[in-house]
């Protein structure tokens, strides 16, 4: 269990266009059973632990719409909104930034900061479990750096580009070997800062790619199988079943 007295947050990354989904609404506003995605998400980490601070990273751009979508559909979850950046990388370390803003403002020790747990979630994976979010944080206690993921159940083969329409540069390979990986990826506040320090790199494909480019090993949890990211038609469509 995560030790008590432990600080515990979570930064919400919504940064999607919805060109994928075929949209001129990015896909974190787009609608579920009348509620959109993002709002789902929300009430998601807040029912799991309401004393929990929210940090909800957008662009710039979409903040007066969101402000316009919370007083439509009178939501009072409590968050932070704070501006995304050039990429993830850069909204990420946007996020952070503004929880050590808080601890500061809150006089927090500089000890006590680092023991704090974020936990980093895309605002389009509103089934993650309580489950699974508990096991994130207490790995994470644990271990400094916790990341939830699924096995691959179809047959899965490496393809040698540039041309991987033609025959014979293709190989199967043994699934057993792989994961999907999902969200909260789930971190020590100090070993996350260290992290987002470094200069942005393309191969920074998500957060535990940032903290293991230190060298730091990844402890992976069980995820939940409906834990989707929605980005497409598809996707939207398995989220109403769901």
């Amino acid at each position: 269990m995560v030790v008590e007295g432990t600080t515990r947050y979570a930064i919400i990354v919504a940064g999607g266009k919805g060109l994928r989904m075929g949209s001129d609404i990015p896909k974190q506003f787009l609608t579920v059973q009348g509620r959109p995605l993002l709002m789902l998400t929300l009430e998601t980490f807040h029912s799991f632990d309401p004393s929990m601070l929210l940090i909800l990273v957008l662009p710039e751009a979409q903040q007066e719409y969101w402000e316009r979508l919370c007083r439509e559909y009178v939501f009072h979850v409590p968050h932070t909104v704070v501006s995304g950046g050039e990429t993830r990388f850069h909204s990420v370390r946007n996020g952070l930034q503004a929880i050590e803003e808080v601890l500061i403002g809150q006089q927090v020790s500089k000890s006590t900061r680092q023991q704090a747990l974020v936990a980093i979630h895309d605002g389009v994976r509103p089934f993650v479990s309580h489950q699974v979010i508990a096991a994130c944080f207490e790995a994470a206690e644990r271990d400094e750096a916790a990341i939830p993921v699924i096995p691959v159940v179809e047959t899965l083969r490496e393809v040698y580009l540039p041309h991987p329409s033609q025959r014979g540069i293709s190989r199967t390979v043994n699934r057993n070997r792989y994961r999907l990986v999902q969200t909260p990826q789930t971190f020590r506040l100090s070993l996350l800062l260290d992290a987002y320090a470094q200069p942005y790199s393309d191969a920074f494909t998500d957060d535990a790619s940032v903290v293991e480019s230190l060298g730091h090993p990844i402890t992976l949890v069980e995820g939940n199988r409906e834990n989707i990211k929605i980005t497409t038609p598809y996707d939207l469509a398995v989220a109403e079943i769901l």
